[in-house]
């Protein structure tokens, strides 16, 4: 059994139209429900092998934030620019390569990616994964390439406005 816990990145700035979408930092809204995430998933006592975040600046920095928040070592964290605006089958087909050896992993990217990777990997209907929504997802294989369609349960899904 493994474990992939998908997070779109927090709420990004568009205060600098000259800025690079790449480049995007996070807003003070970004700043505030990254860290309240990261306390939700601390409460959950998840302990993820890996962080694998695309290295924009707005997925990074909310993967920073919330090893932070769970006690992950930041200099553990890993990027793959393919990542960065990937779509469903773009995702499948990193999380497939994943090293067997891990069974937990956290991925931090983007929507709409993130959003259709979630519906075509469960049988669950997620109309829009919010920023900073976290969607954690069993999987009934004992290897990263044996991942299929459908094949997922969503273990839980949270976004930062969840019971407000």
């Amino acid at each position: 059994m493994k474990t992939l816990i998908l997070v779109r990145h927090a709420k990004s700035s568009w205060d600098d139209p000259y800025l690079s979408d790449f480049d995007r930092p996070l807003n003070s809204r970004g700043q505030r429900d990254a860290p309240r995430m990261a306390r939700r998933l601390k409460e959950k006592e998840l302990a993820p092998d890996l962080l694998l975040s695309s290295p924009a600046v707005r997925a990074l920095t909310t993967c920073e934030i919330i090893a932070n928040g769970i006690g992950y070592a930041e200099k553990n964290i890993k990027t793959d620019k393919a990542i960065y605006h990937a779509s469903d089958e773009a995702l499948l087909e990193i999380v497939q390569q994943l090293d067997d050896k891990l069974d937990m992993v956290m991925l931090f990217g983007h929507n709409p990616g993130l959003t259709e990777f979630v519906n075509h990997l469960t049988k669950s209907r997620i109309d829009n994964i919010p920023t900073c929504g976290i969607v954690a997802i069993n999987l009934p294989v004992n290897h990263w390439r044996e991942l299929n369609w459908k094949s997922g349960k969503v273990k839980f899904f949270d976004f930062p406005k969840k019971d407000v």
